[in-house]
């Protein structure tokens, strides 16, 4: 006998407002109101160096030191990491707008961005940080894969130069933070201390 499964039947309550629709374009620029880093992922294939403008990086260990990417399926980076098993990742600073950009499609022919090697991998000169990552772990997730990165190797620049920031669709970049009495909200300081 085959085993029984339990079919789930949602009930909406009595009372309960009915949550509204949304379109891809309005998740898509919804999530756009995060503002994030922007990085370059990079992998080299047969001599070649491959990469793309990218915002969806984040740690995700300390121990072991690993990283996470999501690439769209879409995106010819997806076939290249899978067959390098390999990448690299570099910070933008501020000044990087053109590397962003010559990356996402909009190529600059008169300052076109410069490669270095990190390690076995293609990195982007003058990055705020570089990193080489093994791939350990790759999962689908919807329409993009997420890769976890085993980071091999990694270099700051040292200087920490303001980092290009990306919001709501354009480049941000860091203002300046007001720690004066006046601009602090209520509650969040007592008696001289931080309230956490």
């Amino acid at each position: 006998m085959p085993p029984i499964v339990p079919e789930l039947i949602t009930v909406q309550p009595a009372g309960v407002e009915q949550l509204p629709v949304f379109t891809p374009r309005e998740f898509r620029d919804a999530m756009g109101q995060f503002a994030t880093g922007v990085v370059v992922v990079s992998t080299e294939l047969e001599g070649s160096a491959h990469a793309m403008t990218a915002n969806a990086f984040m740690s995700g260990s300390l121990e072991p030191p690993l990283v996470i990417i999501s690439i769209a399926h879409t995106a010819r980076m997806l076939a290249r990491i899978r067959a390098s098993q390999v990448f690299g990742i570099s910070i933008l600073a501020h000044a990087q707008q053109n590397c962003s950009n010559h990356f996402a499609g909009k190529p600059q022919t008169d300052n076109p961005p410069v490669f270095e090697r990190l390690g076995d991998q293609p990195v982007i000169a003058g990055a705020s940080l570089q990193l080489a990552a093994k791939v350990v772990h790759d999962y689908a997730c919807g329409d993009h894969t997420l890769f976890v990165g085993h980071v091999q190797a990694l270099r700051s620049s040292g200087a920490r130069p303001q980092p290009l920031l990306f919001h709501g669709g354009k480049y941000h970049r860091l203002a300046a933070a007001d720690w004066s009495a006046e601009s602090v909200p209520s509650g969040f300081w007592h008696d001289g201390h931080e309230r956490w």
